[in-house]
């Protein structure tokens, strides 16, 4: 079974050699190794051009303007020739066992349609492995559940079919890879689980670490997803549990809001209250569980008054971080 694994890579000069060497070191054989420089101005192309010309399994595609993760993906994608598909990402590395532990399951299981990885997270020279629940097999709707709080996370291998069904998603900006990632489990047979290690470097200087007005953006990926899955008719519970995600992210991104807005921008200040409003209105309220927490204060949607709602917002990260300080409680 060939292997593809996608790199999209951009200003990632420093850390390219490790990604690198992790993937030609692999005890697996037959792989090939798509690289995306996305226009980088580091000399990361320079890099990559080098180790394609030390090992032919390395492909090297140099785009001509900066287009984002995800259109680098794609442009991989299209020379994919794998049975399976993986990405590793240019600061990580693998385990020189992972793609073979990885498809030793594919080869195991045929009904199995995504493999995942073991994740170790590296922070500091200091590991810790992705706190996640062990499983056997979960079919692929228990595994896209599981995804919408990440209590599954989201590095693995997928066969090539599903991938080219779905790519993707260029629009959704550094969040583009969450809604893939669900489409995939979504749409498969089984997932598994493989003891082949993904090594994931925590990168302080990521839009995803740092106060940055781009965060709000997920908003904006959490509606393209809610899209997605209207086109696709799936399941009226799937629509249900999704749209109470988009709630409490939508929640979350106001305590976002409410901690930073000062260290932004005035103009991305206003950005960002201006897309939680936006999104707020989207809001289908009769989806949400009126089991859960919609009824307790800091969560009630109050759909009459946008005036209302910012006011019940301020007061509850305000208390909330009253009781932070005094030891008491945790803020969301």
């Amino acid at each position: 079974m060939k292997v593809t694994i996608l790199v999209a890579v951009y200003n990632a000069a420093d850390t390219l050699p490790r990604c690198l060497d992790s993937l030609l070191t692999q005890t697996y054989g037959d792989l090939q190794i798509v690289c995306i420089d996305d226009c980088s101005t580091d000399g990361s192309l320079s890099v990559l051009r080098d180790y394609a010309l030390r090992d032919g399994r390395i492909e090297v595609i140099g785009l001509d303007g900066n287009v984002g993760p995800g259109r680098a993906r794609n442009e991989g994608l299209k020379r994919a020739e794998g049975e399976v598909i993986a990405f590793v990402d240019s600061d990580d590395w693998l385990a020189s066992d992972a793609v073979e532990r990885m498809a030793e399951v594919f080869a195991a299981s045929p009904e199995t349609d995504c493999v995942l990885f073991r994740v170790i997270e590296v922070e500091d020279k200091k590991e810790r492995e992705y706190p996640m629940e062990s499983f056997a097999v979960l079919p692929g709707r228990d595994a896209f559940v599981r995804s919408l709080d990440w209590s599954i996370h989201g590095v693995y291998a997928v066969r090539a079919s599903i991938h080219r069904k779905f790519p993707y998603d260029a629009e959704g900006g550094v969040y583009g890879d969450e809604n893939v990632t669900r489409l995939h489990y979504l749409n498969s047979r089984e997932v598994r689980c493989c003891g082949g290690i993904y090594y994931y470097w925590q990168n302080s200087q990521s839009v995803t670490h740092r106060v940055d007005v781009r965060r709000f953006d997920y908003l904006k990926a959490n509606e393209r997803m809610k899209r997605e899955l209207q086109q696709l008719n799936v399941p009226e519970d799937i629509l249900n549990l999704y749209e109470n995600m988009r709630w409490l992210y939508l929640i979350d991104r106001y305590y976002f809001y409410f901690t930073h807005r000062r260290e932004l921008s005035p103009s991305g200040a206003a950005y960002g209250l201006g897309e939680l409003h936006r999104v707020w209105k989207t809001m289908e309220t009769g989806r949400l569980d009126r089991r859960g927490s919609i009824h307790k204060f800091g969560y009630m949607p109050l759909r009459f008054s946008w005036f209302l709602f910012r006011v019940q917002e301020e007061a509850y990260f305000f208390l909330r971080r009253i009781l932070k300080r005094q030891g008491i409680g945790k803020t969301g």
